[in-house]
């Protein structure tokens, strides 16, 4: 979206993420996506009378790794009572960090060169999730509804960024480092699907050089695609109602995915509508210094890092090449292509292959390991496979697993003689005599041509850079 000259948009991101433990915030519960509902829970998380809270220490090591990958500082900090009407929290109040977070400032460089700040990043428990059956899926009519309280209490950081943010492209390109970032710590899986981090994006527009103006808030977006879409709609409805002399109201609002619009969900609370007051059964949390330390010691390269490292590998790397970078560093398979190159395997080739064949669920590529990618790799190199050949052995060995060669062998991928691919080239060109005038004569594009016709010949078993040296050894 566009606004108007002489106008901008001002968005703020706030980011939840659940962490990666294997027990809930406050209690022993597992932290598992998936199980059935209402099985893990305890009187803990069910807020039964009596109960009480113990914090989860690898949850603290986490918010922190996230805080020192971010450039913030990880201080001393207590826990609150944040207080309104949860439906999906049954103790009517969740247990958050108010006024001394674990991490404040800090900052996050994008791609692009620009820097944003963040403000805060803060502990705080999940709640549980409602399911409205009937009507439009929401509250609002349905029939009625269904609560799992099996993410409640699950630990959470919420991470708010400055309103330094002036498109839904620098949104969304702020979002997806983040959501490295917060991979590369090992704190999420990063798994917007499943909820494992939500998006709230506060958007406001003004005249340039005027004072910010009125925000609104729209909740839970689960995917860089509804985030960006959501922005430009929201900026668009601001700029609408202040051009036609209305006034926007400071409210939550809802982003509808399937219609494409913003709708108001309630008007937005202020702090003290939420009642703080310092959670009683926790006492504050001040991390040694040495713990911040090791904390610190044992983040390794964040995303930024690695991309630069990978880019270097290729000396000045094509729009293309880089692309193949971001692509491996988002899908965390660095080390395949270093085992790749370690092998012998030129980088730009390993670098690619990563890109193109390791994309999707890594649980559905478990068989495929660095050394088994880099093995077949060195067979693509060496000639031993063709390009397609190699595509179709890394897919098998990513549901199988097993070693390369045998997987070649097993699939009749063996390497043609030279002698056997002249021929049957020799044979083509005579079965195509006007397609091998036009390349003679110059139609490089033909090349392509006689290529798919031994492809097809040979099922896919030769190289195709083979064959194009054998026409223009034939050409002459």
């Amino acid at each position: 979206m566009s606004l108007p000259e002489g106008w901008e948009m001002v968005v703020g991101l706030e980011v939840h993420t659940e962490l990666r433990t294997a027990t809930k915030l406050f209690c022993g519960c597992a932290n598992a996506f998936g199980a059935e509902p209402n099985t893990q829970t305890c009187p803990v998380c069910l807020g039964l009378p009596g109960s009480l809270p113990v914090l989860n220490r690898r949850a603290v090591e986490l918010a922190m790794a996230i805080g020192l990958a971010l450039h913030a500082t990880v201080s001393p900090s207590t826990f609150h009572r944040k207080n309104y009407f949860y439906p999906d929290m049954p103790k009517d109040f969740q247990i958050s960090q108010y006024d001394r977070p674990i991490n404040a400032g800090g900052h996050l460089d994008l791609p692009d060169g620009s820097r944003v700040g963040i403000e805060r990043a803060h502990l705080e428990e999940d709640t549980g999730k409602s399911t409205h059956l009937g009507g439009t899926g929401r509250i609002h009519g349905a029939e009625r509804s269904l609560v799992d309280y099996n993410r409640a209490g699950v630990p959470l950081v919420e991470i708010v960024s400055a309103p330094d943010l002036r498109s839904s492209a620098q949104a969304r390109a702020y979002a997806a480092e983040l959501r490295g970032i917060l991979m590369a710590t090992g704190a999420s899986d990063g798994r917007m699907e499943e909820g494992s981090m939500r998006i709230d994006a506060n958007v406001s527009v003004h005249r340039v050089g005027e004072p910010f103006a009125t925000r609104c808030e729209l909740k839970n977006l689960n995917s860089l695609r509804s985030l960006q879409r959501a922005i430009d709609y929201e900026a668009d409805r601001q700029y609408a109602l202040v051009a036609s002399g209305g006034v926007v109201r400071q409210e939550t609002r809802h982003w509808d995915e399937d219609r494409g619009v913003t709708s108001t969900m309630r008007v937005k609370e202020e702090a003290d509508d939420y009642r703080y007051f310092q959670e009683p059964d926790l006492v504050e949390l001040d991390p040694a210094p040495a713990w911040v330390e090791a904390v610190r010691a044992g983040l390794g390269p964040m995303p930024a890092e690695r991309r630069a490292r990978l880019a270097a590998l290729l000396g000045t790397p094509s729009p293309a090449q880089f692309d193949a970078v971001e692509t491996v560093v988002d899908l965390g398979v660095d080390d395949h292509v270093d085992a790749a190159i370690a092998a012998g395997v030129e980088p730009d080739r390993a670098i690619a292959r990563a890109a193109n064949e390791l994309a999707g669920d890594p649980h559905e590529r478990a068989g495929l390991t660095p050394g088994a990618f880099a093995a077949t790799l060195r067979l693509e190199q060496s000639g031993d496979l063709s390009a397609t050949q190699a595509k179709t052995v890394l897919a098998t060995l990513a549901l199988s697993g097993g070693d390369p060669a045998a997987v070649a062998r097993e699939l009749g991928f063996e390497r043609m003689a030279s002698g056997e691919l002249e021929s049957l080239v020799d044979r083509l060109i005579a079965e195509h005599p006007e397609e091998w005038g036009r390349y003679r004569e110059g139609d490089d594009k033909l090349a392509q041509f006689f290529t798919g016709q031994v492809m097809r010949a040979t099922r896919g078993q030769a190289d195709g850079k083979a064959v194009v040296e054998v026409l223009r050894a034939r050409r002459g």
